[in-house]
């Protein structure tokens, strides 16, 4: 099948309305709007948007944030709930494809999760993240195998990952096997620690995002969120929490299958949407030169082992029909001499 004529995408940079659902699916919306009156046909937003990061686990012990336990589960997004279903209905009145990262409550455990709705208010996949980062473990439970995804769409082959799943090479790989065209990036508030922990800053993750793009071949939008004076207050008590905090840390960019920034950068205080057009055609000119997962590699010498099983707590057996149980009370299972 030829690949579509070139498109626009954009990718979010912004502030929710920091935990509540309600509220961050009403802005949701918004931006999606905005994106689709951008020309945008596909949009994607930051890791767990819905209804923000849980920042206050990196500012303090585990013991001090059970107080945010309730409200953050209580503002986490359910798959199957209205607000779920006003999203789907917002990118097919927009006639627009949304890529969402969200906390999600499923029973009684929150995962960090995103979804792909396409233009027309279809869920194409919900995925997981399959291993939670450091102190996010506190909070969030694993995603498994069948939560890689890249599904086959109108815009071409689309898939997503959430944070530092885009530093795990075996979990790059997989993407890069199902031959996904264009990727959604999904990374959080990128302006902590800074100073002291150059690795969750907005330099270097970006820069996981291009080398992505150009392991890949792929166009990847990478979306975070910007750290508001509202999103401090609400999660810094102290002037020592407020030192591993900066504002801003807005840092969303979209990169060509060859690792370049094809989008213009917003300030890092600014909310608003980048854009850029991408053509698939580009792909093959990148393939050309060297595919991971396909001609430069090397399978006769390197494998990757992969379970996509989808996991559960209780996997239910039936009673083997070869096997029946011996009842002492009926007479029709004993044996005459």
């Amino acid at each position: 099948m030829p690949n579509p004529a070139p498109f626009k995408v954009a990718a979010v940079q912004a502030a929710p309305v920091f935990m509540d659902l309600q509220g961050t699916v009403k802005k949701t919306i918004k931006i999606i709007e905005e994106a689709a009156k951008g020309g945008a046909k596909l949009v994607n937003f930051a890791e767990t948007w819905i209804p923000g990061y849980p920042l206050w686990a990196w500012v303090g012990p585990v013991a001090n944030s059970m107080m945010s336990v309730i409200p953050y589960n209580e503002n986490s997004l359910e798959v199957d709930s209205d607000e779920f279903r006003a999203i789907q209905a917002a990118a097919r009145k927009h006639d627009i494809y949304v890529c969402f990262g969200f906390s999600e409550r499923h029973r009684g455990t929150l995962y960090i999760a995103q979804a792909l709705i396409n233009n027309l208010g279809e869920i194409v996949f919900t995925r997981r993240k399959l291993k939670p980062t450091h102190v996010e473990r506190t909070i969030f439970g694993n995603g498994d195998g069948s939560d890689f995804q890249v599904a086959q769409t109108e815009l071409g082959n689309i898939g997503a990952l959430a944070c530092w799943e885009h530093v795990q090479p075996l979990s790059k790989y997989v993407m890069f096997s199902d031959n996904e065209q264009i990727h959604c990036a999904a990374w959080p508030f990128l302006s902590m620690y800074k100073g002291i922990a150059y690795s969750l800053g907005a330099e270097i993750n970006m820069a996981a995002s291009a080398v992505y793009a150009l392991e890949g071949q792929c166009f990847v939008l990478a979306s975070d969120m910007v750290i508001t004076q509202e999103i401090m207050d609400a999660v810094c008590k102290t002037d020592e929490q407020r030192a591993l905090m900066q504002l801003g840390g807005g840092c969303s960019k979209i990169f060509g299958p060859d690792g370049s920034q094809i989008s213009k950068d917003l300030p890092e205080n600014e909310e608003g949407l980048v854009y850029a057009e991408i053509d698939l055609n580009m792909i093959h000119i990148a393939r050309a030169a060297a595919d991971p997962a396909g001609h430069y590699s090397r399978p006769d010498v390197v494998q990757l082992l992969l379970d996509r099983t989808k996991r559960t707590p209780v996997v239910e057996k039936p009673l083997s029909q070869t096997q029946p149980i011996q009842n002492d009370d009926d007479p029709s299972s004993n044996t005459a001499d």
